[in-house]
C-alpha cells in the first residue's frame, strides 16, 4: 500500500514528509516551552534590560523559522515539476527575507518602547507628550523597514529592482505632487515631536491664535480656545509658526502703570512705592523676587509708576491680578494718594488796559 503514487510520490514518501512537518511543530513547541522556562527566566534576573529585549524580539521570528526550515525539508525531499519546485523555492527565499524582516521591526518597536518612550529620566510633560506621538513614530519606522524587507527579499528572487523602482519612481513623483500638503503635514508632526514645544494640555499661544492643545495628529493640531471651540491647524504651519507655551512659564509677569496725580508730594510718592513693594506680604501667591515698583515717567495728566511683579504657577492668573488690583485701591485709598485721570487746566489772561 506505501508503493502507490500520489502525485508522482509514494504514499511512504508523503508519510514521511508528513511526519516531518508534525515533527517540526513538535520542536516548535519545545523551543518555546524552553524559551518560557529557562530562557525568559535568565533574562528577568538581570539588571540589563537589552537581553529581555532581544528574548521578546527573537521568540516568535525563531518559531517561525523552525516551521519554515521543517516545511522546506518535507517538500524538498519530493518529486514534483520544475516549475511547482522552482515556486516552492522562491516562495521560501521571500518567507525567510520577511522572517528577518519581521525580527528587526519587533526589536527596533521594543528599543523605542524601553529606551525612548518609558525613560525614567523625562519629566512627565516629557513622558504624556511622547505617548501620544509615539504611534505615529513606530507606525513610520514598521513602514520603512517593511518596505526595505519587501525589497530586499524580491531582490533575493531575481526581481529588477532598479527598473522596478524606475517604474515606482514616475508614479512616486505624481503621488507626491498631489499629495504634497499631506506629506509637509506628516514632516510636520515628526518636528513637531522632535522639537517637543508643547504637550497635550498646554496652553500656547500660536502667532495670534491661543488656546489648550487638544490632540496632535499625522496630519493636523487641535486647539480648542478660550470660547471653547475646536480649532484644527495643519501641523506644517504649526511647525513653521512662532509658539509661546504659556503652560511652560514658571510665573506670569505682570506690568501695570499707575498714574498719580500732580499734586502727590515726593513723600506720598515715595509711600505709594513702598505700599507696591509690600504686595507679596498681604496678597497670596506673588513672589518678591524681582518685583519693582519706580517712578518712570511723567505724562501729560499723570506722574506714573511702573509696578512689575510674578504670579507663582500654583496660583490663579486672574484672580489674583484681582486681589493685586483691589489691595492696591485700599492702600492707596487709606493712604489719600490720589489716582490721576485725564485733565486740562486753562490758563486765561485778561488785559486790564482800557482803550481811551
Amino acid at each position: 500500500m506505501f508503493d502507490n503514487e500520489m502525485l508522482g510520490n509514494t504514499l511512504e514518501n508523503w508519510g514521511i514528509s508528513v511526519l516531518i512537518i508534525i515533527g517540526t511543530m513538535l520542536i516548535a513547541k519545545l523551543v518555546s516551552l524552553f524559551n518560557k522556562k529557562v530562557v525568559k527566566r535568565i533574562t528577568e534576573k538581570t539588571v540589563n534590560r537589552l537581553d529581555d529585549i532581544i528574548y521578546k524580539a527573537i521568540e516568535s521570528p525563531v518559531l517561525f523559522a523552525i516551521m519554515l526550515a521543517g516545511i522546506w525539508i518535507a517538500f524538498y525531499r519530493l518529486d514534483f515539476s520544475e516549475s511547482f519546485n522552482k515556486g516552492i523555492s522562491t516562495s521560501y527565499r521571500i518567507l525567510v527575507v520577511l522572517n528577518v524582516t519581521w525580527f528587526f521591526t519587533r526589536l527596533i518597536n521594543s528599543l523605542i518602547e524601553v529606551y525612548w518612550a518609558n525613560n525614567s529620566d523625562d519629566s512627565v510633560r516629557t513622558r504624556k507628550h511622547t505617548s501620544r506621538m509615539m504611534p505615529v513614530v513606530k507606525r513610520s519606522i514598521l513602514v520603512i523597514v517593511w518596505c526595505i524587507g519587501i525589497v530586499m527579499a524580491l531582490s533575493n528572487v531575481g526581481v529588477n529592482i532598479t527598473a522596478l523602482l524606475g517604474t515606482l519612481g514616475i508614479g512616486g513623483i505624481a503621488f507626491a505632487l498631489a499629495a504634497q500638503d499631506t506629506i509637509k503635514n506628516i514632516f510636520g508632526a515628526f518636528t513637531i515631536f522632535t522639537d517637543k514645544p508643547f504637550s497635550i494640555g498646554d496652553t500656547v499661544r500660536i502667532d495670534q491664535l491661543e488656546g489648550t492643545i487638544v490632540d496632535v495628529g499625522i496630519r493636523s493640531t487641535k486647539i480648542r480656545n478660550y470660547d471653547k471651540r475646536l480649532i484644527t491647524l495643519p501641523n506644517y504651519k504649526v511647525a513653521d509658526a512662532s509658539i509661546i507655551n504659556i503652560t511652560a512659564e514658571p510665573m506670569r509677569r505682570v506690568v501695570l502703570k499707575l498714574g498719580l496725580t500732580y499734586v502727590t508730594t515726593p513723600e506720598k510718592m515715595e509711600e505709594a512705592m513702598n505700599i507696591l513693594r509690600a504686595i507679596p506680604d498681604k496678597v497670596e501667591y506673588i513672589t518678591s523676587k524681582d518685583l519693582t515698583a519706580n517712578f518712570t515717567d511723567f505724562l501729560d495728566s499723570a506722574l506714573v509708576i511702573t509696578f512689575i511683579y510674578f504670579i507663582q504657577k500654583r496660583g490663579d492668573i486672574a484672580k489674583v491680578t484681582s486681589n493685586v488690583n483691589m489691595e492696591i485701591l485700599k492702600a492707596f485709598n487709606a493712604a489719600g494718594i490720589e489716582f490721576a485721570f485725564p485733565t486740562q487746566t486753562l490758563y486765561i489772561s485778561k488785559d486790564t488796559t482800557e482803550e481811551i
